[in-house]
């Protein structure tokens, strides 16, 4: 039966009360699965949120440690023709791995001919495979050491890292763990770190129970990592490389260390180094050298090394000529001079050219062919190039 509103004529029918109750009921059956959703959401975020802090809280050496541990091997790569600095980096990032039982491979491309390379390789007896194309690395995971972004071998640009420790300036990264501090003068700087990260210690100091020892030969391939990358610590250091070689010195072998430092000269080289010192053109206190055709490209930047002990010469370029490519190294202890920025504008106009590097050490590559004219540019000779690069040494190019 309707009722109808005095004051409005309408008819209000009466609600049917099987209706409601249905209703209710079934409002009343769903508060609690609401309400067990909404816990498990709230518990999910806590645990999610505990989770990410203890996380971003571990030290970066723990932290890399459990990437390395969610693998069973890895490989470790090298940039081409690698030096101490990448090499000792390779051995602690295999020293952490064997720790979790992760098998390790070291790989590189290129070659290693500088004699300071040779030696530390074969006094500290590394285990180190050559690789010329993606297909010839041992594992999908790979881990990227004084380098941030792959190169030197074919298929280089498909590889992606899993991490990637270095010093240099790039946009490389890993796709699980990065670290690039380029405030430091040696990636292996912050591998000490790393070890310290997780409680290794020295062979002859108490083990801690939480890590592992740190063998002689890693403790010397580290500290002479750090040497040979900030010219025996006087060349672009942080206060993290006193800091890391104090931590090594009580487990470093003293005879290890003078055989890596003191190895035979090749005739090859000390003829580049006489030819960069008897051949230089010096402007101001900028020296620049073409040292001509070479077998061997490492003595270029030992050679230009040399030119830096001249009295009065703060930057010096040394270049020569292998194979059909221009390869260049340079030195700065000026500080108007970034050397990286310089070579880097001395062959901006140069196809198939690149240079690069940090303040006081630089290196570049450069076509012979493309310097010649092939290509789309006309050209240069010999003179106007080095003239190109007395201009950037002094800012005006």
């Amino acid at each position: 039966m309707s009722r109808r509103s005095a004051s409005s004529g309408v008819a209000f029918v009466g609600a049917n009360p099987l209706v409601t109750d249905s209703v209710g009921d079934s409002i009343r059956s769903l508060e609690p699965l609401v309400l067990s959703l909404l816990v498990l959401v709230v518990v999910g975020l806590v645990i999610g949120g505990w989770w990410a802090i203890r996380w971003f809280r571990r030290p970066p050496g723990a932290r890399l440690q459990r990437v390395l541990a969610n693998h069973d091997d890895v490989t470790v790569l090298m940039h081409p023709n690698p030096d101490p600095d990448a090499m000792s980096c390779a051995m602690g990032i295999a020293a952490i791995a064997d720790s979790v039982d992760t098998e390790v491979n070291m790989q590189f491309p290129g070659e290693i001919r500088h004699q300071e390379n040779r030696a530390f390789r074969t006094v500290l007896d590394l285990d180190l495979e050559p690789v010329e194309a993606s297909s010839q690395l041992s594992s999908d995971a790979v881990v990227l050491v004084d380098h941030n972004t792959p190169r030197g071998f074919t298929g280089a640009q498909t590889v992606e890292p899993i991490a990637v420790v270095d010093h240099h300036p790039g946009n490389g990264a890993g796709t699980k763990f990065t670290d690039v501090r380029t405030d430091y003068g040696a990636a292996s700087t912050i591998l000490v770190e790393y070890l310290t990260d997780i409680g290794a210690t020295m062979a002859d100091e108490e083990e801690d129970s939480s890590g592992f020892e740190i063998s002689p030969e890693l403790a010397t391939g580290l500290l002479y990592g750090i040497q040979s990358d900030t010219n025996h610590l006087t060349n672009g250091c942080s206060r993290a490389e006193f800091d890391a070689s104090a931590t090594l010195f009580p487990g470093i072998d003293e005879d290890l260390l003078d055989r890596i430092a003191n190895p035979q000269v090749s005739d090859d080289v000390l003829r580049v180094k006489a030819t960069a010192i008897t051949q230089k053109r010096v402007e101001g206190p900028f020296a620049v050298c073409d040292v001509g055709e070479i077998g061997n490209v490492d003595a270029i930047p030992q050679a230009a090394d040399e030119l830096m002990h001249l009295e009065g010469v703060t930057a010096v370029v040394v270049y020569g000529e292998n194979d059909g490519t221009l390869h260049l190294s340079g030195r700065s202890r000026d500080d108007r001079v970034h050397m990286g920025e310089t070579l880097r504008h001395a062959i901006s106009d140069i196809p198939m050219a690149s240079a690069g590097g940090h303040a006081r050490m630089g290196g570049g590559q450069l076509s012979v062919d493309h310097m010649n004219g092939i290509g789309p540019s006309d050209g240069i000779s010999r003179a106007e190039f080095e003239d190109r690069l007395f201009a950037a040494l002094a800012g005006e190019r």
